[in-house]
């Protein structure tokens, strides 16, 4: 199945930079009927640290639970990630998998198992090539270079229309630093941890402990803020490794004042990844940005602007350019989330649709059908009965959508 192309399909795609201390190569493995490269093996540097989270799915893959187990080692020097099969629900062929997937990384790479780490994404419910992944590893093993990141973004993409990467520049008390960031993901976003497969390498030099806290601190404000259509998937991870290569003094501290420039450029990365991931949403024509504010507190207010997001009526309205807000109205009162209905207030674009829980008498219905025909969307909601807000990001849902995921094995 042909799928088409994202009307946000990017018109110019980064220049990746090299970043010192990870080399990659990609292979096929013939996991995918397509003849596309489906394995990314990446090579760090010894003492590369790395920070990590995972998807919190009950039915996670073994792939998942390998690499929770070794994450608080603290270091890495092997990412090994295949496409097109999840290594999800196969009992113990897929922990069997896994095993022989990471022991032959040791050997290769005269590494610990503690610092192999592998993601899987795919079809759910299908053994993994063991024989066939290995030789593609190995054949990678001999093809590592410096500057490969098209080639690693394309590999592990599934559904996606189009390879997502993003890179930045920063410093860290004057010493340049270079961070890049690849990502997968269109179907089965709705993540509650961070999102299907996302990976950021920089060579700065910082420890284990800050960069697992800058994750705790971002994650909920970038991947755990988006949604495509409320389905949690068993793979969903984030990785971020750190070469230590760029030469600045090491940073210990996540409050450490020559570390304020990175956290922010970091921060914004993680948002754009996040970005990109939403707007290539199986069957999306529409970017939509959803804001709840007036609350007691932010996980109220994301609460309250997920249950926008998720909800099929709101999607399918807006992919419709309907601009029928009594259904955002209906989506905030399933939230669970207590409120009085007679201070809501909702805006579309700039126009004040419900004001005081009911239609304004500012609403102007052609300024708003003329908005609802373009591609990016806003809706602000306020509550009034409080200071707390929370942004999530969403988009519709098109027939394209279930075209897909009615073909997805077929």
């Amino acid at each position: 199945m042909k799928i088409p192309k994202s009307p946000f399909y990017p018109q110019n795609f980064p220049e990746m930079p090299e970043i010192k201390g990870v080399k990659m190569a990609v292979e096929k493995a013939g996991i995918r009927n397509s003849g596309k490269n489906d394995i990314l093996v990446m090579e760090f540097t010894q003492d590369t640290s790395v920070a990590g989270v995972f998807t919190t799915s009950y039915a996670a893959s073994s792939n998942i639970e390998h690499c929770r187990k070794i994450l608080p080692f603290g270091k890495a020097r092997v990412l090994i990630v295949n496409s097109g099969n999840a290594n999800v629900a196969n009992g113990s062929a897929g922990y069997k998998a896994v095993e022989e997937i990471v022991n032959l990384c040791t050997g290769l790479f005269q590494c610990k198992r503690e610092e192999v780490y592998f993601s899987s994404t795919g079809v759910i419910g299908r053994p993994l090539p063991v024989d066939k992944m290995k030789a593609a590893v190995k054949r990678a093993a001999k093809e590592l270079s410096a500057n490969s990141w098209k080639g690693a973004a394309i590999s592990i993409m599934t559904t996606d229309t189009y390879h997502k990467m993003v890179t930045r520049e920063t410093d860290i008390g004057g010493t340049k630093i270079t961070i890049n960031g690849i990502c997968k993901g269109s179907g089965m976003i709705a993540p509650n941890m961070a999102t299907m497969l996302s990976y950021v390498i920089t060579d700065a030099n910082i420890s284990t402990e800050v960069l697992q806290k800058i994750l705790d601190e971002y994650v909920p404000i970038s991947f755990n803020s988006i949604t495509v259509e409320g389905d949690t998937s068993t793979s969903d991870t984030l990785l971020v490794f750190a070469t230590g290569y760029a030469g600045n003094e090491k940073v210990d501290s996540f409050d450490d004042p020559k570390f304020s420039s990175f956290k922010l450029t970091l921060k914004e990365m993680l948002i754009e990844m996040a970005h990109l991931i939403v707007k290539d949403g199986e069957g999306a024509s529409k970017f939509i940005t959803i804001i709840a504010k007036g609350t007691s507190s932010v996980p109220s207010a994301k609460q309250l602007a997920l249950s926008v997001a998720n909800s099929p009526l709101v999607k399918t309205a807006i992919a419709g350019g309907d601009a029928n807000w009594g259904r955002i109205v209906m989506a905030l009162g399933k939230a669970g989330i207590k409120f009085d209905k007679n201070k809501i207030a909702i805006k579309i674009g700039n126009v004040q649709v419900v004001e005081n829980g009911e239609l304004s008498v500012k609403y102007n219905e052609h300024l708003i059908m003329e908005y609802m025909k373009g591609s990016n969307i806003e809706i602000e909601i306020d509550l009034s009965q409080g200071q707390s807000k929370a942004t999530v990001w969403t988009c519709d849902l098109t027939h394209g959508f279930i075209t897909i995921n009615s073909k997805y094995l077929t």
